[in-house]
């Protein structure tokens, strides 16, 4: 069996993930991620025990119990960039024996729950309700460095994405599903929506402050598009990261939105810490009664 050698899979000097600062005891097999280092804590307040709080950069995490449900919350700060460092330095915790720099025999399948906010474009979803991800378009480069496969369905939808942009659109968009798994046992009675996943939070997701933009129309394109009754829903940074990488990687993905704006509408919500905490109590109880 091939060593992954110490430049591949960087370890401090106490044996923890480089980035993260975890050791693999610290993480338990569901993790719920927030990209906010200061939401972590908004989690783990509804844990009934905290066993373990580490951070380092903007990588917090506690781990903890609801009843018997042992749960890691893990901060991953704003960006796929940072995703693919959480998703890789997550797997090799569970997946790799770090004495001997291997591959586990039996490999470990993770439930991963994204917790975050994001901005619908469409003007029927209200402020302040949730939304589930049933698959997300990437438009950043990270999945270009990953080999993946869609299915039929998925290629064909990517290809009519695709098909939206102009000719000197440089991005090459991907699609990435949620886990069906998770989809059914967390989701059964929330709004679900195709997600973009945008590289950046001003041009990228359409708004203009002084630079200006290559891709005039971006947000019409995107609200524009139907796939056999099919629409994207909301825009925000993570989604399709977590899902392309989980995917790769064999562990299961959702990613829940709480949508504090509507584009379309110009509304932006008026209690957007109260809506997110009543948010977060109830996707808890959701995976302590469901997973």
């Amino acid at each position: 069996m091939e060593i992954i050698s110490e430049t591949d899979l960087i370890l401090n000097a106490d044996g923890s993930a480089y980035h993260l600062n975890l050791l693999p005891e610290d993480v338990a097999d569901t993790v719920i991620t927030v990209g906010d280092p200061d939401r972590v804590g908004e989690v783990s307040k509804y844990f009934d025990s905290i066993e373990l709080k580490k951070g380092k950069r903007e990588f917090i995490t506690h781990t903890g119990y609801v009843g018997k449900k042992r749960i890691t919350v893990l901060s991953t700060g704003i960006g796929t960039d940072n995703i693919d460092i959480v998703l890789n330095e997550l797997d090799a915790l569970v997946n790799v024996d770090f004495n001997t720099r291997t591959p586990n025999a039996r490999l470990k399948q993770l439930n991963i729950i994204r917790i975050g906010t994001s901005g619908a474009i469409q003007a029927d979803i209200p402020v302040d309700s949730l939304l589930v991800s049933s698959a997300a378009f990437g438009l950043d480069a990270l999945m270009g460095f990953y080999k993946t496969e869609n299915n039929a369905a998925e290629q064909e939808m990517l290809n009519e994405f695709t098909s939206v942009f102009p000719s000197h659109f440089a991005m090459k968009p991907y699609l990435a599903p949620a886990s069906p798994m998770l989809l059914d046992k967390l989701a059964k009675d929330i709004a679900r929506g195709i997600t973009i996943t945008s590289p950046g939070f001003y041009s990228p997701q359409g708004r203009q402050v002084r630079a200006l933009t290559a891709v005039p129309g971006l947000m019409d394109m995107i609200a524009g598009f139907a796939y056999k009754e099919k629409r994207i829903t909301n825009l925000e940074m993570e989604t399709a990261g977590i899902y392309g990488l989980a995917k790769s990687l064999g562990h299961h993905a959702i990613s829940f939105n709480v949508i504090l704006a509507n584009r379309a509408t110009k509304k932006f919500s008026k209690q957007p810490g109260k809506i997110v905490d009543n948010y977060i109590a109830g996707i808890i109880e959701k995976i302590n009664n469901n997973l």
